[in-house]
């Protein structure tokens, strides 16, 4: 979900956005306010709306101003942004993390896997009664929140790919980037379109930060613990592609979770190929450490490889 939205800002001004996680952190925080007051529902609508109007203030008042010195202050500005939110966030929320629960509707199962010895597997809507896991061999739950947030990251990508390929609000967007003069010539208010793609991109992130601000954490250091993942979905997918976002997210999540199943090393693989792996074997420390143990560095692993090999990404178009 946030891949999607800095995919957004980034294809369609070429300015990648370094504080697109602080704008996910302030979708969560100012849900959490607004629940309080209107609900979780409605607060899921307009959190987005909010921030996005916030990122788009930011675009017309500071982003817009250094975009024709390049993309070094585009850079440095967004990067500074960051920094200013996290202070902010603190100061009014404190630097604790806040009791930001999920609604009625999201709390519990969305399914159980029940597995038994001699019938197999089977699935139950919702959480399983304690008869059934009882009588069961195992009893897995799949969260209901996390089950609304791959629900709503489909939609949100569905909803994307439609409106840039499918309507002339996209094809206008797009050729803003690609042909601004023609654009403007056409009628077009080319600043006022990017300002609200960026408006829309910081939404995206906000969407994001609602659900994640409930299935995870509410915390200052939200921001700080998924944002640079972001960037390696991006870059693993391929820069300005909304596809190798969705190719690349997946890439990377699986990357992130399968090895934390695995405890072998390279040491157990090379003692089950008939090599003798001992404490003075070279490079012994780095042979025995275990999948799980790895599984953080391997998609910052991943990324390297695919700079050096493929620098547009596995999907990436762009070649400037």
């Amino acid at each position: 979900m946030l891949s999607s939205g800095l995919t957004l800002i980034f294809s369609m001004m070429g300015v990648l956005n370094f504080a697109h996680a602080s704008f996910y952190m302030l979708g969560a925080y100012v849900a959490y306010s607004l629940v309080g007051v209107v609900g979780f529902w409605p607060a899921l609508l307009l959190a987005p709306v909010i921030v996005g109007m916030m990122g788009a203030g930011f675009e017309r008042l500071a982003l817009r101003r250094v975009h024709k010195f390049g993309h070094v202050p585009e850079l440095l500005i967004t990067f500074g942004l960051s920094y200013v939110v996290l202070e902010l966030v603190q100061l009014v929320w404190g630097r604790t993390a806040v009791p930001f629960t999920p609604p009625a509707l999201l709390e519990g199962s969305a399914l159980t896997v029940v597995s038994h010895a001699q019938q197999g597997m089977s699935l139950v809507l919702g959480k399983a009664s304690p008869e059934i896991c009882a009588a069961a061999t195992n009893c897995s739950t799949f969260p209901a929140t996390k089950a609304f947030m791959m629900l709503v990251a489909l939609l949100m990508l569905l909803a994307l790919w439609l409106l840039l390929t499918r309507t002339r609000v996209g094809l206008i967007i797009q050729a803003s980037l690609t042909h601004p003069e023609m654009v403007e010539a056409l009628g077009h208010n080319v600043p006022r379109v990017l300002m609200l793609v960026f408006g829309s991109g910081c939404a995206l992130a906000a969407l994001a930060g609602v659900i994640g601000g409930i299935t995870i954490v509410t915390e200052p250091n939200m921001a700080a613990f998924i944002g640079a993942i972001i960037f390696v979905a991006v870059v693993v997918g391929g820069i300005g592609s909304l596809t190798g976002a969705f190719v690349g997210s997946i890439v990377v999540g699986l990357l992130q979770t399968l090895p934390l199943t695995i405890n072998g090393s390279l040491a157990t693989f090379l003692t089950h190929m008939g090599f003798t792996v001992t404490a003075s074997t070279p490079g012994y420390p780095l042979l025995r450490l275990t999948m799980a143990e790895v599984a953080p560095i391997l998609p910052y692993l991943l990324m390297v490889l695919i700079l050096i090999f493929r620098p547009k990404g596995l999907l990436g178009t762009r070649e400037d």
